[in-house]
């Protein structure tokens, strides 16, 4: 079954953020931007979900549901920042309740910048996405005929 790749599934979660990129990631979906002719399937189930898009800064009520979602996600998987929010905690970094980026809680693997983050950034940082669990599952696909 060497060199078949299938369709990563996208799960999209917004932390504490003013909405803005979620607008983006939403105008992704549009048959303007068509972010699914990538190959990605969006789905709000964790379990099934290869690649987390995340948006928002992480607090300490979210920091336990981004782990989470996290830790339910397979392996092979990808992590995703979009916005300045989910990159560094952006303009709310200061407030007392924001503890910083998604990466405090997760590790990240893709930082999409921009408040709000641009429709052609967010689909430029899905697609590194792709590639990336692309190759991360071929070389664990690898690993499994070397033990098995």
């Amino acid at each position: 079954m060497a060199n078949i790749t299938r369709s990563p599934w996208l799960l999209h979660y917004d932390g504490s953020s003013c909405n803005g990129c979620d607008i983006e990631v939403l105008a992704c979906l549009t048959p303007v931007y068509d972010a699914e002719r990538f190959g990605i399937i969006n789905t709000g189930d964790p379990m099934q979900a290869d690649i987390f898009l995340i948006t928002g800064g992480v607090n300490e009520q979210n920091m336990p549901v981004v782990k989470q979602l996290y830790e339910q996600m397979p392996e092979p998987k990808v992590v995703v920042a979009v916005g300045v929010c989910a990159c560094t905690g952006g303009v709310f970094k200061d407030c007392y309740n924001i503890i910083g980026g998604a990466d405090v809680a997760i590790p990240v693997d893709i930082y999409v910048p921009g408040c709000a983050a641009r429709p052609q950034a967010i689909i430029d940082g899905i697609v590194k996405a792709v590639a990336l669990f692309q190759e991360r599952a071929q070389k664990s696909e690898k690993e499994v005929d070397k033990v098995g």
